[in-house]
């Protein structure tokens, strides 16, 4: 029988190897503090740019954690709606997504607020509008119950099915939420950036909800991030970073709650991952001020609405080829519309059509 982490006698009085952790704290800690520097740098929109594109991939990756693929364009909007930018090409939200962007807002525009089992119900139910997680019923801004057996997270096909975790049982999950959360909103002793690291395994291993508990979880992590950065606004997505890392985010974690109370290993894997995504916002930055540069270089010339709105795109890095097809679809327009938006961008040397053969013809920025 496999024991768990919560099962040891001294739950949940984590230890940890500081000498093991000190070189790479101070390295996130450095890197955070020079990326808020180069931002503060920039003007107002070019910030907002950044923020903007920061919270909608964070929001993407988080879910797509999870499987669930959203759409960039509908989290794109939703996020600027609630924090009152105006970007062009607007588009509706579903309710899935803006509940995601809901609560993923609340999480870092209000990370200074404390943390109750209010505003956690309020998250859960954000997540899942319809009471549902798919096809089924779950209990919705509520702790979960475990009617049909002990909360396990499986894989494999049916029959054949692998155990990685199982967590507490349902009738301790308020008990154990009452003690995080007063960890949470009144431990000041410990850096936040491990605050944040051990908050993530900690709220994760409750597991209190029937569904959600990954993208709660990466919240509360982001929350107390951006406490650690002085700062509601993101610049980095530790999400995005996740997803990139996720086989081995489900390995570290799996053998932690098989463990003892001893955590280095996972620290050591937090703030690596950090790490990572702190540099990988270099070329958020990069793109941003590209973007912005390529829109001062093209002040003077006349460019429509549709055309305003692929170009974006283009900047924001298009994914796959864009063809007259696709321009059509994402303009709204006829073909033969998208053809002469587009002939007129190569007639005013600003797009080019791509070398790389195919059945249609693609397009991109001129070099």
């Amino acid at each position: 029988m496999e024991v768990y982490i919560y099962q040891n006698d001294n739950w949940p009085e984590f230890i940890w190897n500081n000498d093991e952790i000190v070189n790479l704290l101070s390295e996130a800690r450095n890197l955070q503090g020079k990326l808020i520097g180069k931002m503060e740098s920039l003007g107002f929109d070019l910030r907002n740019e950044a923020l903007l594109d920061t919270l909608t991939l964070d929001v993407l990756k988080s879910s797509e954690i999870e499987g669930e693929y959203l759409n960039s364009e509908q989290v794109r909007s939703s996020i600027a709606r609630r924090l009152g930018m105006e970007i062009a090409g607007s588009v509706e939200s579903d309710r899935n997504v803006d509940g995601v962007v809901e609560m993923m807002l609340d999480a870092t525009q209000n990370c200074f607020n404390p943390l109750t089992a209010e505003r956690l119900f309020d998250w859960h139910a954000a997540l899942f509008p319809s009471g549902r997680s798919g096809m089924y019923r779950i209990t919705v801004a509520d702790w979960r119950k475990d009617a049909k057996g002990p909360m396990q997270v499986v894989s494999g096909a049916l029959g054949r099915e692998k155990v990685h975790f199982q967590a507490p049982d349902s009738k301790l999950v308020e008990k154990e939420i009452n003690h995080f959360l007063y960890w949470f909103n009144n431990n000041s002793k410990t850096d936040l950036v491990i605050k944040a690291a051990l908050a993530h395994l900690w709220f994760i291993t409750i597991h209190p909800f029937e569904d959600g508990n990954g993208r709660i979880s990466r919240a509360l992590t982001d929350m107390l991030l951006a406490q650690s950065d002085k700062s509601n606004q993101r610049f980095y997505s530790m999400s995005a970073q996740i997803r990139l890392e996720r086989r081995q985010y489900y390995e570290i974690l799996e053998k932690t709650q098989k463990g003892n109370l001893e955590i280095t290993a996972w620290i050591i894997w937090f703030l690596n991952c950090l790490i990572n995504a702190l540099k990988s916002s270099d070329s958020l930055l990069v793109r941003v001020l590209s973007k912005a540069d390529f829109w001062v270089k093209h002040a003077e010339i006349l460019i429509n609405e549709r055309q305003k709105k692929l170009l974006n795109k283009i900047l924001d890095g298009f994914e796959g080829k864009l063809t007259s097809l696709k321009w059509a679809k994402i303009a709204k327009c006829s073909k033969d519309t998208a053809i002469r938006d587009i002939n007129d961008l190569i007639a005013k040397n600003i797009l080019q059509k791509e070398s790389a053969g195919g059945r249609s013809t693609s397009y991109g920025l001129k070099k």
